[in-house]
């Protein structure tokens, strides 16, 4: 770990548990720096420590499948090769 600065200690005291911007003045790549505590909802959000199964997968893709129409029987004639087509 770390330790801050004297200066981002004072940005961070300045900030009342908001998020800092810090910029990289050599990549001119930017940064935030978060309370543990913020992090931590975050990430909870938005990394599953748990992923999907294959089959969880498959399951939720034919359920989005099935919501925007994919079943409608217009669409059956993606399932089989355009014969107008010639291969190469």
């Amino acid at each position: 770990m770390i330790a801050l600065t004297k200066e981002l200690q004072q940005a961070v005291q300045e900030a009342n548990a908001q998020p800092i911007r810090l910029v990289d003045a050599e990549t001119n790549l930017e940064y935030v720096v978060l309370p543990a505590e913020v992090f931590a909802r975050v990430q909870d959000v938005f990394y599953d420590a748990n992923p999907l199964t294959i089959e969880e997968q498959r399951a939720l893709l034919v359920q989005v499948g099935l919501s925007v129409g994919w079943d409608d029987a217009a669409m059956d004639v993606y399932n089989e090769l355009d014969a107008r087509r010639e291969c190469a």
